[in-house]
């Protein structure tokens, strides 16, 4: 611990003896607003954020990538987002710990314009992912008969094609200079976006690459739940009472299946919430404060940012059974399943791509009464489903 400080004290005096950006930029009063203490705490979460995060999203890609049964529309998202993420990890966040650990941009100016550009790159990518992953999980659910024409091999690589190539083309201007440009921003020691010629795209990129994914998203997931809200209550009033005797493997599957899509889509919510509650507040903070008349906040606001790039993997594993076993199966290198037993029988053949996931809903949507205003027992399928 003792030679910790007197290496962060060393690095202190070397920077005010050495020529650098933030000195050339005259503003080395800015070092007093940043408590020492505030930022080498920001230096330790940094350091942490890269060792969970590379492994997190690493394990997370092989894992899914070489389950069999994941391989569908819905993984394939999941792991351009992953991807996102790890690259935030091993690009982003160590230049972030250089910058906290000498309260300076000591990597040059090369790499000044490249951080800024990879780092909203890397974030507009994970949103767009998580874009993608929303609608995906609006087509299957509102839009079954859709779904196998949607999303063929060929068709998602090229979403996942698009939404790298747009998240990337959004920072072009600024990176040639044409639209406002990346340089160092002297009150926060930070390479970012600066203004040219009085402009900025600060305020476009918010809305286009912000605002607008986060509206689809939110507009998708209420559309989601109201479908099977509805559907819920079709059920509920065509029939006062649900058929006790059925039973019997394909109900209990199909059971199953629906349990699965359910769990998936509110894991992906969940997902972008947080996502959400980690880069809402970096983002209100650069666009209301710009001065940096509070940095403690603007500290615990990136930290929060760079915390979305770690913490999917943990929801992953928390909150599905499937990417469960698909985890245990990269460590294990067997066939078993991570839950034994009845879950375990009854969920051998859940899938949340296509084929099983189409008839699935077809069987959930497709609810209707028989002429006399009942439902006959062919539905009955779907009145004990939807009880779940």
């Amino acid at each position: 611990m003792d030679s910790a400080v007197r290496y962060l004290l060393q690095a202190n005096q070397s920077i005010s003896e050495s020529p650098s950006i933030l000195q050339e930029a005259g503003s080395a009063d800015y070092l007093l607003k940043y408590p020492r203490a505030t930022t080498l705490f920001a230096t330790a979460c940094c350091i942490l954020f890269i060792v969970f995060g590379v492994l997190g999203n690493l394990v997370t890609i092989l894992a899914l990538s070489r389950c069999a049964k994941l391989r569908n529309a819905t993984t394939a998202f999941v792991i351009s987002l992953c991807t996102a993420d790890l690259l935030f990890c091993t690009i982003n966040l160590p230049p972030t710990a250089s910058r906290y650990i000498h309260h300076n941009w000591v990597l040059g100016e090369t790499l000044c314009k490249l951080f800024p550009f990879f780092f909203y790159g890397n974030v507009a990518a994970s949103l767009l992912s998580m874009t993608a992953i929303t609608i995906n999980r609006y087509v299957l659910i509102n839009h079954y008969k859709y779904y196998d024409r949607i999303y063929r091999p060929r068709y998602i690589a090229l979403m996942i094609a698009f939404c790298w190539a747009f998240s990337f083309s959004l920072l072009a201007p600024t990176l040639a200079g044409v639209w406002g440009e990346f340089g160092y921003h002297a009150p926060s020691f930070s390479c970012t976006i600066l203004k040219k010629a009085g402009r900025s795209p600060k305020k476009f990129l918010f809305v286009l690459g912000f605002l607008f994914p986060c509206l689809i998203i939110v507009v998708s997931y209420s559309c989601i739940f109201y479908r099977v809200h509805k559907s819920r209550k079709n059920v509920e009033a065509h029939t006062p009472s649900v058929a006790k005797g059925v039973s019997g493997p394909p109900v209990v599957r199909q059971l199953s299946h629906r349990q699965d899509e359910i769990r998936l889509t509110r894991m992906m919510l969940i997902i972008f919430c947080s996502f959400l509650l980690c880069f809402l507040p970096l983002m209100v903070v650069n666009v209301l404060e710009e001065k940096i008349r509070m940095p403690t906040i603007h500290v615990m606001a990136s930290i929060l940012a760079w915390m979305s790039s770690c913490i999917n993997p943990v929801i992953y594993a928390a909150m599905n059974r499937q990417y469960r076993q698909a985890y245990v199966r990269l460590f294990c290198g067997a066939k078993r399943r991570f839950i034994g037993g009845h879950n375990n029988s009854t969920s051998s053949n859940a899938r949340s791509g296509s084929g099983h996931s189409k008839t699935l809903m077809s069987e959930v949507f497709n609810f209707s009464p028989n002429k006399n205003g009942n439902v006959d027992d062919k539905n009955k399928k779907n009145e004990v489903e939807n009880k779940v």
